[in-house]
């Protein structure tokens, strides 16, 4: 299969292919989700600020004693920037992010009553919030389907031949075209959760993914099967490992 998907591919053969791509990875990751922990939209702006060349685990350790002293938009636009400065360092880029940090407070009180906008228009002139920042808010904050190309994304469905496009708002308007409207949110969830457990950047645990048969790159990385289950990472590997024809759970 992924020889003739070199070869080339109708376009509804690639259709269906990220159709079966899709239906597969929701069986892999059946809990798949946002992986930054937040209570409210504001929170979650936060939170995805926060995560920029830093993780989610990192954001999620810092952020309870964060949102605990900041609790609104007006806490933000007041805060004492040495202040924030200290709560947000070990994210990485620490006075950039107090800044933004700070510059959205002002905007959410001085625009937007201090509420967060539900809609992709408004968010993108806030501070430190560009497209995949408000896509992550939007589909997880409001239930608004949206499109997430963050790295790992990106990476997969340029691998899965979705897309050629390098361009992140390209590759958001191409893979929308491919996956109904109402499944972006998920779908950016699954993508992400699959590159940061099976696909990884440098070496991707082909011989243990099980899309192996609709991916044009496979052999990438290892695809004898025992090397790659060592690739397998997450909470999920048992599950995924079963799937893969490896084991057990």
């Amino acid at each position: 299969m992924s020889a003739r998907i070199a070869a080339g591919e109708s376009g509804i053969g690639r259709a269906r292919r990220v159709g079966r791509i899709l239906r597969a990875l929701a069986v892999a990751y059946p809990d798949a989700h946002c992986e930054l922990d937040f209570t409210n939209p504001l929170e979650l702006a936060v939170a995805t600020i926060l995560s920029a060349q830093s993780t989610d685990k990192k954001v999620n350790e810092i952020s309870p004693a964060l949102f605990a002293r900041y609790r609104t938009a007006a806490d933000y636009a007041g805060a004492d920037r040495t202040e924030l400065e200290e709560y947000v360092r070990q994210t990485g880029f620490y006075r950039n992010k107090a800044n933004a940090l700070m510059g959205l407070g002002a905007a959410l009180v001085e625009r937007f009553d201090g509420e967060v906008p539900g809609n992709l228009d408004d968010l993108v002139t806030l501070p430190g919030i560009g497209r995949k920042t408000a896509n992550v808010i939007l589909g997880n904050a409001f239930g608004v389907p949206g499109i997430t190309v963050d790295t790992h994304f990106g990476r997969l469905v340029r691998r899965w031949g979705w897309t050629a496009e390098e361009d992140p708002v390209k590759v958001e308007h191409e893979v929308g075209d491919l996956v109904p409207k109402k499944d972006w949110t998920m779908a950016s969830h699954y993508v992400i959760f699959h590159g940061r457990r099976v696909c990884h950047a440098k070496k991707p645990a082909c011989g243990a993914c099980t899309l192996a048969m609709d991916c044009p790159s496979f052999g990438l990385g290892p695809t004898d099967p025992v090397a790659a289950a060592k690739l397998v990472k997450g909470p999920e590997a048992p599950h995924l490992l079963q799937l893969a024809g490896l084991g057990g759970e």
